[in-house]
């Protein structure tokens, strides 16, 4: 049981039914952000802009799955496993990424930084950014991976301090 309100959409129709429209339903944890139309307008504002950048639907799953895994978030793992096999991700290529491995090395580069912007607390090493672009990112992708990084450091933190119930299949943490 969440710990706070889930709010109906028939409560803030103007709010939910653009994410309803999206998911054809609303998920738990937007009904529980919307208890705070400010957080919700960032939220969704940013999965909407993020959803349109350079990285593409699939690396932004292995980051979501990647910083789940780290903070211990169930409803993350679950709805980012579920997202990226919409986003035509295998259940192998979800399980690498949520420890962090890919068997493809520019993917694999970006979820070690990744990994070491959650580990670190954002304070990565100028090694750290320079394996990232020799992989071939650029300095705007690198921006967009810790734009995708805070987001879901947001969503993890959301659904953790909230204990949102699952609405997406449940997917085991490895570091449980």
């Amino acid at each position: 049981m969440a710990r706070i309100r889930l709010i109906e959409r028939s409560q803030a129709p103007e709010l939910l039914d653009p994410i309803h429209a999206a998911f054809g339903a609303v998920p738990a944890m937007f009904r529980a952000v919307a208890n705070s139309p400010a957080a919700l307008q960032a939220m969704w504002g940013s999965f909407g802009a993020l959803g349109g950048g350079r990285l593409g639907a699939a690396l932004g799953e292995q980051i979501a799955v990647a910083v789940a895994e780290r903070n211990g978030c169930h409803y993350c793992l679950a709805a980012h496993t579920a997202l990226g096999r919409k986003a035509g991700l295998s259940s192998d290529t979800l399980r690498a990424a949520q420890m962090g491995e890919s068997a493809e090395p520019r993917t694999q580069a970006a979820l070690r930084f990744v990994l070491a912007l959650v580990e670190q607390r954002g304070r990565v090493s100028a090694e750290q950014l320079q394996a990232l672009k020799a992989a071939g990112f650029d300095d705007g992708e690198a921006v967009e991976i810790l734009a995708h990084v805070a987001l879901n450091l947001f969503t993890n933190y959301v659904n953790n301090a909230f204990e949102t119930p699952l609405d997406f299949p449940a997917v085991p943490l490895h570091r449980a």
